[in-house]
């Protein structure tokens, strides 16, 4: 038994001395045994959790899918300080310092009387904390971690501050029609076709941030859409396998789905 107080409300500092007793050779096996990157999915599933409880709109889911975000970096904090790479209060002092100098629009003396001109104050701190001489610099430093559609509209929105973009949305949807094309005639001939979905992919993204959309949203969107319709063939096909269908039935099912399912 470890000497630990019950407490009816824990504080920040309290989550960090729980996770320091756990690490301790007479704490969790399991959690003595992980590593940076044995939890590394951990930290993208939280993530994606405590968004999801964003679109829920409800405070109490938000608030304990926070709490798992939380408990990653204090796990992976602890870690590094058996280490001997930093601390939780290093953690902590880099962020105060990087919203200290980031936001010179308000401790310093830049003016940026609109969320605009805060952006680009902020957006030029952090060019020059980062050493990055270029815009080119800027678009390789977005993580490569991130899904794809949201690491796409990332450095679409980059370019575009720099002065890169179509000047009007039609252009985009003519460069989507050509990058289909393109697809079509790489799977025709059997090569590249993993390069052009890539640009066919892209180039879609690129039609969405014209019409002020979230790419990634708009994809679930879609995936839930898909859901909804299949199971409205499955219903119509009753205890029959889809599979014994034969596709224009299928067609057919399908054309009827997208009618009670929108």
């Amino acid at each position: 038994m470890v000497d630990f107080q019950y407490l009816e409300h824990y504080g920040f500092q309290d989550l960090v001395r729980i996770m320091e007793l756990l690490r301790a050779p007479d704490g969790c096996p399991w959690d003595r045994a992980q590593t940076h990157q044995s939890i590394r999915r951990n930290m993208l599933e939280e993530a994606y959790e405590a968004a999801e409880a964003i679109d829920e709109g409800d405070p109490a889911h938000l608030k304990e899918e926070l709490g798992d975000v939380l408990l990653q970096v204090v796990f992976h904090a602890r870690m590094a300080q058996e280490e001997g790479w930093f601390t939780m209060d290093d953690v902590v002092d880099g962020v105060c310092q990087k919203l200290v100098y980031r936001h010179p629009h308000v401790f310093g003396g830049v003016d940026a009387p609109d969320a605009q001109r805060a952006l680009a104050a902020w957006d030029a701190q952090k060019r020059a904390e980062k050493g990055q001489r270029s815009t080119g610099d800027v678009l390789d430093s977005v993580a490569h971690a991130l899904p794809g559609l949201i690491r796409a509209e990332k450095i679409q929105e980059k370019a575009a501050r720099a002065g890169f973009e179509w000047d009007k949305p039609e252009r985009a949807a003519d460069k989507l029609s050509e990058e289909v094309e393109e697809l079509k005639q790489a799977i025709r001939e059997g090569s590249n076709v993993e390069e052009e979905l890539g640009d066919l992919l892209f180039a879609a993204v690129k039609v969405g941030r014209f019409q002020g959309l979230d790419s990634e949203k708009a994809l679930h969107a879609a995936c839930e859409k898909f859901i909804r319709r299949f199971r409205a063939v499955e219903a119509q096909a009753g205890d029959k396998p889809l599979t014994e269908y034969p596709l224009p039935e299928l067609e057919r099912m399908w054309a009827q789905a997208k009618k009670t399912q929108t």
